[in-house]
């Protein structure tokens, strides 16, 4: 069959997802073409560990230094010895108000501001501990999450708090990562759950397995997945949070838990790095691909290299289990991803060997792409 005539089919097969009902008529997302910063056009470390989109800039924190990418070229690469506080950078976040852009690192928190770093750690400031995985801007307070608990930083003033086990209800106070909704302050604890923050009460409240236990949650629905949460993320449109875990998905309307695992989804790997998600999309990366959830048709999309060809593949998995696959010309850097980004339609992907940039093609530019073939599986 030819090209042309295959991407009609192909396009035919997800759209028969309207036949499943008003809500399946939504196609999902296809990233058929991929742009790739690696070390061989200048980025300087191949792993890539947070991006973060903010307007036109691009930024990615590999673990040497920072990289600024505007007009989709580096522009600047930012290491200890222009005034960041570690080479490695393992969070991001960009201040609305004032475009500062605070860095999580191994060596403290970093605060960009008009070309400058500031720096915070242990012996300077009221920072837990130097070693910090994850920040987010909360209107004046900055949050850290730290291997010895989670900060708050009011810029105005210039008070810490610091919450760990001796004052919040955790027995773990190793936080990965932080997520800022419009009236909680959720947290990602290593092996103790998530923790939630009311802005307006100041109080704490924990989420963690029914039984304590840390191991899997047999049934599905009944409360998070696993206690061992690598990452968080809030959907303003859907008032959801959702967890990655290192043994599947989690998400929480505030009434009813949504777990997913790879055998019963389309879920690339239930070893998930971090979650986000906008709308109906719940993107999830995984350490054998990136995985897009349609969580109202649960139509899955996974996106990775193809090992053997080296060029892109694109698995989805309808509603009954039928999986359709795709190859394209271009593909993600790795399919062991640990962060995205979304900058309108397009995503930006931190991958182990590079930072990858997804453009969503029109049809006309997709038929130029590849090829595709369908198989059905009665379980994945």
């Amino acid at each position: 069959m030819k090209s042309k005539q295959m991407w009609r089919w192909f396009l035919g097969v997800v759209g028969s997802l309207a036949l499943l009902g008003p809500a399946c008529a939504q196609k999902p997302p296809l990233y058929t073409h991929w742009e790739n910063f690696t070390t061989a056009n200048g980025m300087p470390d191949e792993k890539v560990l947070s991006v973060a989109v903010d307007g036109d800039r691009v930024w990615a924190g590999t673990e040497n230094g920072l990289v600024l990418i505007e007009k989709g070229k580096i522009q600047k690469v930012y290491k200890p010895e222009d005034g960041l506080a570690n080479r490695v950078v393992t969070g991001i976040a960009v201040d609305p108000a004032s475009g500062d852009v605070w860095l999580a690192t191994f060596g403290g928190l970093s605060r960009l501001s008009g070309g400058h770093f500031h720096n915070y750690t242990n012996l300077t400031s009221g920072l837990a501990n130097d070693i910090t995985y994850g920040v987010a801007i909360q209107d004046e307070y900055v949050w850290v999450a730290t291997t010895a608990g989670t900060n708050r930083f009011n810029t105005r003033t210039g008070e810490w708090s610091i919450f760990s086990e001796k004052n919040a209800p955790i027995q773990e106070p190793w936080s990965y990562g932080i997520a800022v909704a419009e009236k909680k302050v959720y947290v990602a604890i290593w092996g103790g759950g998530i923790l939630e923050y009311d802005i307006a009460g100041g109080y704490w409240k924990p989420y963690t397995d029914p039984d304590g236990e840390m191991e899997i949650v047999l049934f599905k629905n009944q409360g998070l997945i696993h206690i061992i949460v690598s990452n968080i993320a809030w959907n303003k449109d859907t008032q959801m949070f959702w967890a990655s875990t290192y043994f599947g998905l989690s998400g929480y309307d505030g009434r009813n838990w949504h777990n997913y695992l790879s055998m019963d989804s389309g879920l690339a790997s239930d070893f998930i790095n971090a979650p986000k998600s906008r709308g109906d999309e719940v993107w999830a990366c995984t350490d054998k691909g990136l995985s897009y959830l349609n969580f109202k048709t649960n139509t899955w999309v996974t996106y990775r290299p193809n090992a053997k060809t080296g060029r892109g593949e694109i698995v989805i998995t309808a509603p009954d289990k039928k999986v359709t696959t795709m190859e394209t010309s271009t593909s993600l850097a790795h399919n062991y991803i640990l962060n995205m980004d979304f900058q309108g339609d397009d995503i930006w992907v931190a991958t182990a060997t590079g930072l990858s940039h997804g453009i969503r093609e029109t049809t006309r530019e997709s038929n130029k792409e590849g090829k595709v073939h369908e198989h059905t599986t009665a379980s994945r």
